[in-house]
């Protein structure tokens, strides 16, 4: 029955919370390190409180250091201007650089192509002071398919160069039997000299530079030049007297006369003969190449004229020329 010896109308007991002894523990604890705090002291900024190193016993702290704020600098126009002229000038150099470099392997590949394409006709020894005028290489320049045709045209002057030096050598017979032959004699010197480089620049250089480009104007030079070969290979064949050429006529005379010299001419007249056949088949067979190829006469022209427009030495004939003219009409007036 204690429970009911309390007066219930009595007044309650007070009770201060701040009183509880864990409380208290904190309070004094916390009022102690503020008043161990000194503002002004430079301790006191640098270490923290005996209470926070007692909290932060078990810990690793890292000093923090305070925040700087950079000042950003905006460069100048006159900076930026300089910038971009030297990028400009670095990519100057590199562009030079480059060009440099295209130029000289471009120098490189002429060479090469220059050495590749030395001239090789005639085949002269090295110690000779005259050099090759020529280059030729059948299998580099003539397609396949006519390269047979462009050989036997060639041959065909071979051909024709031995005969006219034979022609020769039968004029010499008959000009030693008799004196008064020294005039053939002295003409079959002369075709052998002057028919045999002509020939091979007017027929068959021609003929070459057409199968090898395809060129319908080297085409229809070549069957004007060689159809006047023909004619010529006919009158020599045939063997006019006085003419400097040992054809039939003029040896068949030499055979009451003197039969070995008749004998020699009669060959003469039959390798006449035979460059006469032979020059007939192959401008029939280069004819029916041509109409094949789809070559014209106004393809021809425009050749021509592109040849003759692109070439410096008329080009600056044609200007002279017409600035002569027009001086002349001035003064004219």
């Amino acid at each position: 029955m204690s429970e009911f010896d309390a007066n219930p109308f009595a007044d309650p007991v007070e009770i201060n919370p701040f009183q509880d002894p864990s409380v208290t523990q904190v309070t004094n604890a916390n009022q102690q390190g503020i008043d161990d705090f000194n503002p002004f002291t430079e301790n006191s900024r640098l270490t923290p409180a005996a209470s926070d190193t007692k909290v932060l016993a078990g810990q690793k702290t890292t000093p923090s250091q305070p925040a700087i704020l950079q000042p950003t600098v905006e460069p100048s126009p006159q900076a930026n201007a300089t910038a971009a002229q030297l990028v400009l000038l670095r990519q100057q150099e590199e562009l030079e650089r480059k060009a440099a470099e295209l130029d000289r392997k471009e120098q490189e590949l002429k060479n090469e192509g220059y050495d590749a394409k030395r001239n090789n006709w005639p085949p002269l020894p090295s110690f000779c002071p005259v050099k090759p005028c020529f280059y030729q290489d059948f299998a580099a320049d003539i397609p396949s398919g006519f390269q047979r045709t462009v050989k036997m045209l060639y041959y065909l002057w071979m051909f024709h160069a031995v005969t006219l030096f034979l022609n020769l050598l039968a004029c010499l017979a008959e000009f030693i039997v008799n004196a008064k032959y020294g005039v053939d004699f002295g003409l079959a010197i002369l075709w052998f000299l002057l028919f045999t480089p002509c020939a091979f620049l007017c027929w068959y250089r021609p003929v070459y530079k057409a199968f090898r480009s395809d060129s319908s104007f080297n085409f229809f030079f070549f069957f004007f030049v060689f159809f006047c070969q023909i004619a010529l290979y006919v009158i020599q064949a045939v063997g006019i007297p006085n003419w400097g050429v040992s054809g039939w006529i003029a040896a068949l005379s030499w055979i009451r006369e003197n039969l070995a010299v008749a004998v020699v001419m009669m060959v003469v007249a039959t390798f006449f003969t035979v460059c006469a056949v032979l020059a007939l088949f192959l401008m029939q067979r280069v004819h029916s190449i041509f109409r094949r190829s789809g070559a014209s006469f106004q393809r021809a022209q425009e050749e021509f004229s592109q040849g003759v427009f692109s070439n410096t030495a008329v080009r600056s004939a044609a200007a002279s020329a017409a600035s002569a003219a027009a001086q002349s009409t001035f003064q004219g007036n």
